[in-house]
């Protein structure tokens, strides 16, 4: 992928973030959590194959605070219970392996917790947004 690729589906990406977020609803943010998440990680995966240990870093930086401080921190587990606090382990366990692939430099943690989190996407897509979501804020 050249560099001007590389800027522009950033840039795209970066965009449709601004644009949603005033007008998205609890379900719809979820999503764009995880979306955030799974480009991030798909852009440290660009970087580990380039060498670029700076950009792998912080790629791997960010997947980390959003999963952290976007969908770990919006579980509720008053109203979400069971879920919520299996949610919550796993999430901490994504983040574990995201270190992990940092430190070592490896691509198969960041393959799985990319495909951890695309499952959890497509499971979330799944889920009516009209009906409550008892594990999330």
């Amino acid at each position: 992928m050249t560099i001007a690729a590389r800027r522009a589906i950033s840039a795209y990406v970066q965009t449709g973030v601004e644009t949603g977020v005033p007008e998205a609803d609890p379900h719809r943010l979820v999503l764009m959590l995880f979306e955030g998440a799974i480009a991030a990680l798909a852009d440290a995966r660009v970087k580990l194959t380039g060498g670029d240990i700076p950009g792998r870093g912080k790629a791997i930086s960010k997947a980390i605070s959003i999963v952290e401080s976007g969908l770990r921190a919006s579980l509720d587990p008053g109203k979400g219970g069971e879920i919520a606090a299996r949610l919550d382990s796993l999430y901490q366990y994504i983040c574990a392996r995201l270190l992990d692939a940092n430190l070592r430099g490896q691509a198969q943690p960041l393959e799985e917790a990319s495909s951890l989190l695309t499952e959890l996407q497509e499971a979330w897509s799944g889920i009516n947004a009209a009906q409550p979501q008892a594990a999330y804020a």
